[in-house]
């Protein structure tokens, strides 16, 4: 059975606000289950070219990438909110296995 995760819509800019931080806290302790279990079983994802679906195919994405991404970093803003709706802007870095750093930068609702 799957547990709720407050603050829940509707969403107050202080409730939009704390959810956009327990997200980015929860992503950069690079824990795959943990992360897996803020979305629902039946979640669809797409990154660049691939495509996940269910919490098993999104703790094996999230294994690999924080594999191949070391000293991963997430920075995650509120852009906007509305009742049962968030979006957010992110940038997050990382390193590679040779020294070689990256940031990308992106959002998401």
């Amino acid at each position: 059975m799957d547990t709720t995760r407050p603050p829940l819509p509707p969403f107050s800019l202080m409730s939009a606000s704390e959810k956009v931080r327990l997200a980015e806290d929860g992503w950069n302790s690079r824990n795959p289950e943990k992360v897996a279990l803020a979305y629902t079983p039946d979640s669809q994802w797409r990154n660049r070219s691939e495509f996940v679906t269910g919490r098993e195919a999104i703790i094996g994405f999230l294994t690999r990438k924080w594999q191949r991404e070391l000293e991963y970093r997430l920075i995650k803003e509120l852009w906007a909110f509305a009742d049962n709706r968030i979006a957010v802007r992110f940038a997050y870095e990382w390193r590679d296995d040779s020294g070689n750093w990256f940031r990308s930068y992106g959002n998401e609702n």
